[in-house]
């Protein structure tokens, strides 16, 4: 398709918001913005992809998981949708502590997206627009608005970029090159070229996904069976967790092996990856299995999870399996794993090339720091994964939103949410590959668990005005009630009866040879708040039946109190720096002793505070140390 950059016609409509893309960013941040009251549109290459899942059909896992809690806290859709629509769910990483335990779901496909675009469909304030956008319109380097294909100048105060891997998009498998998005939908081709013109850096950044097979073709018999969680909890503190009590359906297990690998090396010349016919960087955490077998040639075999896409259909996903290889590679290797030795594919695997930027041209705030009004979310800001999209994607609105109704923008740090971790991240480090979310990330992980997404994050969702008054009282109830009886157990003690010995005996914890609280036996490892509830609930002060959920803060919170005090501190700590703000129009070439390197950076990135200045890369100690010096010289004269 072309474009004549002389057919330009005016859209009568003037909007507060253009959200440029509706994918899982997308669809949070034109929501945000129209749920507080500015008028909004999206635009999208297809009403068909919007909350698309071209790669697994799943929500959450591992940190991914704590991502969606967070913006379900804070007012985000995601969370409702996926509980509307999964058909399997687990609760990963139950063995460990709480800090790692991390929901995921599988989704049906297809259900999700349709369910998406039904909430935003229903959203009074929100147009969606089947178009591309092809250009930025600016004024004194601050939006105006945008151009489309057709020429349409759609007016705005504000613009959002959420374009995913859509910009430039190259599908790729063997000798096979199709210039076309995710699932042979429609790329967005212009766009790059109106960015660079406003002077933002691009990257070009790849990524990946298996083959769908026919499930008529598995033979399930010869993989072993992965079941749902028996109790089900909800990603949405606002859903009713006996709604999702449903019959789930299974995945399966199975393993590549030396045959498949040997396939695999033997036809690594054919491979795109290693004979440089595609150029963007790949995500690190998610790698092809080319790059697996040649990366750990030392593995024997590696895991296969065979996943449904969705109730209504026979495709099912190959976890574990993205490739590029060709086609007849392809066959030729799923068919040599245990079940699929008569597989049938149904859509085969491929690379995905996309144009995206360096995150470091952004504040904190998603809004890029050379064209005023225009913020970005998702993967075209270098990262990977619906969930890290879904995240920016609601920031950027919250921020955009704010920004035209003149309130400072809200920035999450690390020590508040993965969301801060996640952004803070992006926006200094310099990143050559898709940025993945992990726990590992997070340096306040015990204090950032997903079972208290709601308690750190709703109050701040409530008052930017995206959680309802019921929703916030219903907050504050659970608290007390958390609080009530944590209190109530500090002054229960039990003694040596017989009752309390059998309990004990019955879970292996050492007999008690003198009286002891309800919160000393609960520090056990092997005894918890529901487990004592047996010798605790004859009491005339035991509360009325309490939820899950708070009865799961309550053993945590006495559970791992040292522990939390402890990290507590260290945020404090943290905080410290994070609260010595830096001057916007702070002027480096004065600040002496700094190193090149470190005035050379400082200058480009402009980090709002010291803590922040502290994580870019090419920033020293002793140039923080420099820059304290000055600053506080610098906050003395000034006044």
């Amino acid at each position: 398709m072309k474009y004549s950059a002389n057919s330009v016609w005016a859209n009568r409509d003037k909007y507060d918001v253009v959200v440029v893309g509706a994918g899982h960013a997308g669809c949070e941040a034109a929501l945000a913005c129209a749920r507080l009251g500015h008028k909004t549109i999206v635009f999208t290459v297809s009403v068909d992809s919007i909350a698309l899942m071209p790669c697994n059909p799943n929500i959450g896992g591992s940190s991914k998981g704590h991502l969606v809690r967070e913006i379900d806290a804070l007012g985000g859709e995601m969370g409702k949708v996926i509980d509307r629509t999964f058909i399997q769910s687990k609760m990963l990483n139950k063995s460990k502590g709480p800090a790692v335990h991390s929901l995921r779901a599988q989704a049906d496909k297809n259900l999700y997206s349709r369910t998406m675009r039904q909430v935003l469909e229903s959203e009074k304030n929100l147009e969606i627009k089947q178009t591309e956008v092809v250009k930025i319109l600016t004024e004194d380097n601050k939006v105006t608005g945008v151009q489309t294909i057709s020429g349409g100048i759609y007016s705005c105060r504000a613009v959002i970029l959420c374009t995913g891997t859509y910009l430039k998009a190259r599908c790729i498998y063997g000798d096979v090159s199709t210039y076309t998005g995710p699932n042979g939908l429609q790329a967005a081709n212009y766009l790059t070229d109106s960015l660079k013109e406003l002077g933002i850096v691009m990257y070009r950044f790849k990524t990946g996904t298996p083959a769908r097979i026919d499930k008529n073709t598995v033979d399930f018999s010869k993989m072993e069976e992965q079941f749902g969680d028996e109790r089900v909890v909800p990603f949405s503190f606002a859903t009713d967790p006996e709604d999702v009590q449903i019959d789930q359906v299974s995945c399966w297990l199975t393993y590549t092996n030396k045959q498949t690998h040997d396939i695999i090396r033997r036809n690594l010349d054919r491979s795109p990856l290693f004979s440089g016919m595609i150029e963007g960087t790949g995500p690190r955490y998610c790698p092809s299995i080319e790059d697996k077998v040649v990366k750990f040639a030392d593995k024997e075999r590696h895991q296969v999870f065979i996943e449904p896409e969705g109730l209504e259909t026979n495709e099912m996903y190959i976890g574990g399996m993205s490739s590029s290889l060709p086609e007849d590679v392809q066959y030729e290797m799923y068919r040599t794993v245990p079940g699929l030795e008569n597989v049938r594919i149904v859509r085969n695997a491929y690379a995905i090339e996309y144009d995206c930027i360096d995150a470091r041209q952004l504040k904190p705030s998603l809004e890029f720091r050379n064209v005023e009004g225009l913020f970005s979310g998702g993967q075209f800001n270098g990262s990977s994964g619906y969930e890290e999209a879904a995240a920016q994607g609601l920031i950027a609105g919250i921020n955009a939103s704010r920004k035209i109704d003149n309130f400072p923008p809200v920035i999450l740090d690390r020590s508040e949410a993965y969301i801060g971790v996640l952004i803070d991240d992006l926006v200094t480090k310099e990143s050559h590959e898709p940025y993945r979310m992990m726990t590992s990330r997070a340096e306040y992980r015990l204090l950032l668990r997903q079972d208290n997404a709601d308690q750190r994050l709703s109050e701040k969702g409530y008052e930017i005005g995206l959680i309802s008054q019921e929703r916030y009282d219903k907050l504050k109830l659970k608290e007390k009630l958390i609080s009530d009886e944590i209190k109530r157990l500090e002054h229960v003690t039990v003694g040596t009866g017989e009752a309390v010995q059998k309990l004990l005996e019955k879970y292996k914890s050492t007999p008690l040879t003198s009286g002891a609280s309800i919160v000393e036996l609960i520090r056990r490892p092997e005894l918890s708040y529901e487990i004592l509830k047996n010798i605790d609930s004859g009491r005339p002060e035991f509360p009325a039946e309490l939820t899950d959920e708070v009865s799961e803060q309550i053993n945590i919170a006495i559970k791992y109190d040292g522990y939390i005090r402890r990290q507590k501190r260290q945020v404090e700590q943290f905080k410290k720096l994070e609260n010595k703000k830096i001057p916007d129009d702070m002027d480096y070439d004065k600040v002496k002793s700094l190193r090149l390197e470190a005035l050379q950076k400082l200058k480009e990135y402009r980090p709002v505070s010291i803590g922040q200045a502290s994580r870019i890369s090419g920033v020293s100690p002793a140039d923080i140390s420099v820059l304290l010096v000055y600053l506080e010289e610098f906050m003395r004269t000034d006044k």
